[in-house]
């Protein structure tokens, strides 16, 4: 009986994060993105700002949930491996600030669209893609972080759950993502992609560790 309790609580755990995750996605899809703009006209410029409400009001109970189911931890990182976590903590905290370099707060926040009425698929000031510092390393610096820091954690079948649901949303909702600055770039974001990797900046060390021949 215990564990089937257990095994229910983890099911509801993982439902909570899938549900969640996908009405996110869903949110910003082209097609409901579409609709409410045709829908709200010009109110549509206060969107941003409702989905990021929308989407932090409903993260709460889904965490208070998570930090409740507790399970045994079968994964440390202790002993040697504890410089690897720190190592991870400091890449993924690395990733964030080197990426906030390049993306505008305003814009993510949707105060900027609120106020001038601009859209676009980027979360800089300017819409135009940028491939400078981290952003000519990897496509999605935000992204990377979000998962090195998820498993830079000990280990327990719920924080494992989580940590699979999150990592394989972040992959999958990355490529949808990159599928609407294809429809908005077009040729361009091509050619960004195949000279930049889209999480780990394998093309980079292969430019300097193989370079091609003038």
């Amino acid at each position: 009986m215990f564990y089937d309790d257990e095994l229910y609580t983890y099911l509801v755990l993982g439902a909570l994060w899938i549900a969640y995750l996908a009405v996110h996605s869903a949110m910003i899809s082209n097609a409901f993105s579409g609709f409410m703009s045709r829908k709200l006209g010009d109110r549509y410029r206060y969107y941003r700002i409702f989905f990021n409400a929308f989407a932090v009001a409903t993260l709460v109970p889904v965490l208070l949930f998570s930090t409740s189911v507790k399970g045994e931890v079968f994964f440390k990182w202790e002993g040697n491996f504890i410089f690897v976590k720190y190592a991870m903590l400091a890449l993924g905290v690395g990733l964030f600030i080197a990426g906030g370099r390049h993306y505008s707060m305003m814009v993510f926040l949707g105060i900027k669209q609120a106020r001038e009425g601009m859209e676009h698929g980027l979360l800089n000031r300017s819409g135009r893609l940028d491939s400078s510092g981290i952003l000519g390393l990897i496509r999605h610096p935000f992204y990377s972080g979000v998962i090195v820091l998820i498993w830079a954690r000990d280990l327990d079948a719920p924080r494992l759950i989580v940590s699979c649901i999150i990592t394989l949303y972040v992959i999958i909702g990355t490529y949808l993502e990159e599928k609407k600055l294809l429809g908005e770039f077009g040729n361009v974001y091509v050619e960004y992609q195949e000279k930049v990797s889209m999480f780990v900046p394998l093309k980079y060390i292969k430019r300097r560790l193989f370079p091609s021949p003038v």
